[in-house]
């Protein structure tokens, strides 16, 4: 599914002495089946954007198309209900959502509660469970028995039964170790290219947007500051400085690599193993000429 802003406002208590605008003229379009990132400080309007995503807020000026739906401030569509089977969200911390006895129970819940049958629930259960690196001997158990890192994981699986063609990610490996995080992002990237899947990655890790995303959006008190492919935005060191927001690693050490030895290696988003060669190449070709 596509997803594009038009000019979206959106403004908390309108009209009241407490109005505040959150997010103002925000224009962008996410093709369907991309990875997109969404980064920015507290406060930059975030939040706001991805509720907009499955009709939880409309604009107040503007227009949100997801597909076929459209969202302004007089018109939110018919089928609601139908919207939200289509956009999966996962927020933050979404084990503490997890309230059912049984792990399997946990899971059927959200497409039990959009009709879906029992038996295409026990078929998704059964296919989902090793996707998100469980095992069936856990269906029967409480969620509350489980690992911190087991229950995110019911959870998960829980907004990925409903078989959402839009998965949206708010800081979805909050709180987890690095080996966590590693596991839980690579989990929604296979995913995300398995079932073709377009995905929104709202996240403060710099690392996570550059090596997953087809596209990032910097958001910057309500607006949009910078957007592009992860290459063209996150090269910008200067202009990211601005809004404080750091650069990845890998692209802080070619600058460190063009400084000290006078060559200038482009950022392609290489893996570690991929740039060790092109410097070793670069080396060898630099001695050669000495």
């Amino acid at each position: 599914m596509d997803i594009t802003f038009k000019d979206v406002t959106y403004t908390y208590q309108e009209n009241s002495p407490f109005a505040h605008t959150a997010i103002e003229n925000l224009s962008f379009h996410i093709p369907s089946g991309s990875f997109v990132a969404i980064i920015g400080h507290t406060g930059s309007g975030k939040s706001t954007l991805i509720q907009h995503l499955n009709g939880l807020v409309r604009p107040s000026k503007g227009e949100v198309q997801i597909g076929d739906f459209r969202l302004t401030k007089e018109e939110k569509p018919k089928n609601m209900k139908d919207l939200r089977s289509r956009v999966g969200v996962v927020f933050q911390y979404p084990e503490h959502q997890l309230f059912e006895e049984t792990v399997a129970k946990d899971i059927a819940f959200g497409p039990e509660n959009f009709g879906v049958s029992k038996s295409t629930i026990d078929k998704r259960i059964k296919e989902l469970i090793p996707a998100v690196g469980l095992s069936e001997e856990l269906l029967e158990r409480s969620p509350f028995d489980l690992s911190g890192g087991q229950m995110r994981r019911v959870a998960i699986a829980g907004v990925l039964a409903v078989k959402p063609d839009v998965l949206v990610l708010d800081e979805p490996t909050a709180g987890l170790d690095p080996r966590g995080q590693k596991e839980i992002m690579e989990m929604f990237y296979e995913l995300h290219q398995k079932e073709n899947l377009t995905t929104v990655l709202v996240t403060h890790s710099m690392e996570d947007a550059v090596k997953y995303a087809d596209q990032v959006i910097i958001m910057n008190n309500g607006t949009k500051y910078m957007e592009g492919m992860p290459e063209e935005v996150f090269t910008q060191q200067h202009a990211l400085k601005k809004v404080h927001l750091d650069v990845p690693e890998m692209i802080e050490f070619l600058y460190a690599f063009e400084q000290r030895f006078g060559n200038p290696i482009p950022f392609k988003r290489q893996s570690v193993q991929q740039l060790a060669k092109e410097i070793q190449q670069l080396m060898k070709g630099a001695e050669s000429h000495e």
